[in-house]
């Protein structure tokens, strides 16, 4: 009798959320075939984030994304990974006008891509809309604090919570986004004591970029760890350096073919290699 091979269990929203005051949860952005590849046996969570307007098509924010696009990278990233859960992101103006409109987006984004949830900008005003997805069978991770989607609001991307106002605007939001019923937020920009004030007065899972380490797990942009630009945020730390790994494989690749040393015969096809 034949073995079956073993199969690889997907995390589901029940593994993150049982992940509360645990470990922490490894979440990195992910856009291509490739990346989830190579991620997926180390990450928890890979995110389909609008951070690829910026960091695939070279836009200046994330304002331009269309749920095409991300319908697109997100299909290409659960085809190209079992076993961490994927989330997409919700892009501008696919969720803000209605409900109605967020689930419609939202359903493509799961039917299409085959994600296991949708990830989604604002605190308290979009809490309704958190609800109507929630309780439609779309589990929604959120997002607070320094939101790319609201950069012109937000005067730039500035750190958040710096004032009392602030501090308090954005715990409201936290608290509101998880009586709606998200399984997650992401604590983005503010301050490190109201990032871990959050985390602990929260049941559910804070995922942190640019917070605390107190938080529930961290995210950051793949690129980023991997040196790929020059200018890094402050809350971003290299972990390799391939943006001069990249530079100089491609100097020594023009310099080979210039002195016409690749290809070499090796390289061709119809010839005896012996």
């Amino acid at each position: 009798m034949s073995k079956q091979a073993p199969t690889t269990k997907r995390r589901s929203v029940s593994d993150i959320r049982a992940a509360k005051g645990g470990t922490p949860l490894v979440v990195l952005t992910a856009y291509t075939a490739p990346i989830a590849n190579i991620l997926d046996g180390v990450c928890d969570i890979l995110m389909v984030g609008d951070s690829l307007g910026m960091v695939v098509y070279g836009y200046d924010s994330t304002l331009k994304v269309s749920l095409e696009q991300m319908i697109a990278h997100g299909d290409a990233v659960v085809r190209h990974s079992k076993h961490a859960m994927v989330v997409v992101d919700m892009p501008f103006g696919s969720y803000q006008a209605s409900p109605e409109q967020a689930f419609l987006s939202a359903a493509r984004l799961l039917k299409e891509t085959g994600a296991a949830a949708v990830k989604l900008e604002g605190g308290k005003e979009m809490a309704p809309t958190i609800e109507y997805l929630t309780q439609r069978g779309i589990p929604v991770m959120a997002h607070v604090g320094l939101m790319p989607q609201h950069v012109h609001t937000l005067g730039g991307f500035k750190a958040q919570g710096k004032e009392k106002a602030q501090q308090k605007r954005i715990l409201e939001d936290a608290l509101a986004i998880e009586a709606a019923g998200a399984f997650a937020v992401v604590l983005e920009g503010i301050m490190e004591p109201l990032a871990k004030a959050i985390t602990q007065k929260l049941s559910i899972i804070t995922i942190g970029i640019g917070a605390s380490p107190a938080c529930d797990g961290q995210v950051l942009v793949v690129d980023d760890i991997l040196g790929m630009f020059e200018f890094t945020p402050r809350f971003v730390k290299q972990f390799a350096h391939l943006r001069e790994d990249i530079a100089a494989a491609a100097t020594e690749y023009a310099r080979a073919v210039r002195q016409r040393k690749f290809p070499t015969l090796a390289q061709c096809y119809g010839i005896d290699k012996k």
